[in-house]
């Protein structure tokens, strides 16, 4: 983990709420992985935990929602400002593995962290073969995915409109999938009710599953219990584990859904 002052890019409103902030850095870059996440300084009291979205070079990416104080003052920063970042925290998506076939399954803001994950996927001549399901509300929401290479992939979009890709959500169009082709693993993030289904469907079909867990944080560095979940134990049944130490990627056969 690394603390230090990062020189915006650009910060680039992608839609109405939706923004992607590049931030040059010395060193975290180098020591980043999909599924981690950083703690970004704001103009609250506490920073904004925000998913890495892609590394491009030196340069982190952070695609994130403006929900509140903290992320409407990531919004106003402009090129060349200074910002404090924290990382990179937590422990990521699992992505040393060849000759699997893999599903990848994201919801809302849970496509914050999809772009790097498809990318190493595909290094070192992995011979991985890839289908990505996206979800949103509408066209606007899943904006972001016309950034993302998807050649070498097979895309599959869902809106609750119509708007784009099919109406419908991802859990119906992860079934209809299944009954087509099989995989070998499943990566997701999004909503908790989503990736609860998801999980589910996964058990069902014994399919290997990885989910990466939406949680409050407060301190981002396992100092507090503000983003506990409980957790599968042989002895006692369940304990707790914190998303921002722990996680925020988890083995969903653990997970007490």
């Amino acid at each position: 983990m690394f603390l230090e002052d990062g020189i915006i890019i650009n910060n680039i409103q992608i839609s109405d709420d939706k923004y992607l902030l590049r931030v040059k850095s010395e060193k975290s870059y180098k020591q980043s992985k999909a599924g981690q996440f950083f703690m970004l300084k704001s103009n609250t009291f506490l920073r904004r935990p925000i998913s890495l979205h892609y590394i491009d070079n030196d340069i982190l990416e952070f695609y994130y929602q403006v929900k509140g104080e903290g992320t409407k003052y990531l919004s106003k920063l402009k090129e060349n400002d200074v910002l404090n970042i924290q990382g990179p925290l937590g422990n990521g998506f699992t992505t040393d593995i060849k000759n699997k076939k893999i599903l990848i399954v994201a919801g809302g803001m849970g496509i914050a962290p999809i772009k790097l994950l498809i990318e190493k996927l595909y290094e070192s001549d992995s011979n991985n073969s890839i289908a990505l399901i996206i979800g949103g509300a509408n066209e606007t929401a899943i904006k972001i995915i016309r950034r993302f290479d998807t050649s070498n992939i097979d895309l599959y979009i869902t809106t609750d409109d119509g708007s784009v890709g099919d109406k419908g959500n991802t859990v119906d169009k992860t079934k209809e999938l299944l009954k087509e082709k099989s995989f070998d693993i499943i990566y997701t993030c999004g909503p908790t009710v989503m990736m609860n289904a998801l999980i589910k469907v996964a058990q069902e079909n014994n399919i290997l599953c990885y989910a990466s867990l939406e949680e409050r944080m407060a301190c981002g560095v396992n100092a507090c219990l503000g983003c506990n979940v409980e957790i599968k134990d042989e002895k006692s049944g369940y304990i707790l584990k914190k998303v921002c130490h722990d996680g925020p990627v988890f083995d969903s056969k653990i997970l007490n859904i």
